[in-house]
């Protein structure tokens, strides 16, 4: 009876775990290393469904992977910088913000959904409830 809401709950903890793979990623664009170590490494969220049951519904979705971008990274000419070699370059991370930023609207809109989704099952279960009591 409550696998709409189990499902969107599987929805909420998968998108929870995007957006904060997607904030980590965020807050270590402009972490720099020196050249003689790898780059701070992007994370990204893969999901996977769960496989349907019997019925052959649904069950929702899990984080399967938290794979990580180029340990290369990107070397930039910074002379200024505590951690520059001999040349003056450092390792950046291969982040691509302008993509981390959308990825974030997209997650926090679909966690929205999901959240609805709990919001409105609930209501619907809540209301064949009183229902049934005869109120």
């Amino acid at each position: 009876m409550f696998e709409a809401i189990d499902t969107s709950g599987t929805g909420l903890t998968a998108y929870r775990a995007w957006i904060d793979v997607l904030a980590n990623n965020i807050a270590n664009v402009n972490t720099v290393k020196p050249m003689s170590g790898d780059a701070f490494q992007a994370q990204f969220a893969q999901a996977q469904e769960i496989a349907a049951g019997p019925d052959g519904i649904g069950r929702g979705v899990r984080i399967t992977a938290l794979p990580g971008s180029s340990r290369q990274g990107i070397p930039t000419y910074d002379p200024t910088s505590p951690v520059a070699d001999a040349e003056g370059y450092v390792r950046r991370p291969d982040i691509d913000m302008s993509q981390q930023m959308g990825d974030l609207i997209l997650a926090q809109r679909a966690f929205q959904a999901n959240a609805n989704a709990v919001e409105r099952s609930t209501a619907m279960y809540e209301s064949a409830i009183a229902t049934g009591k005869g109120s």
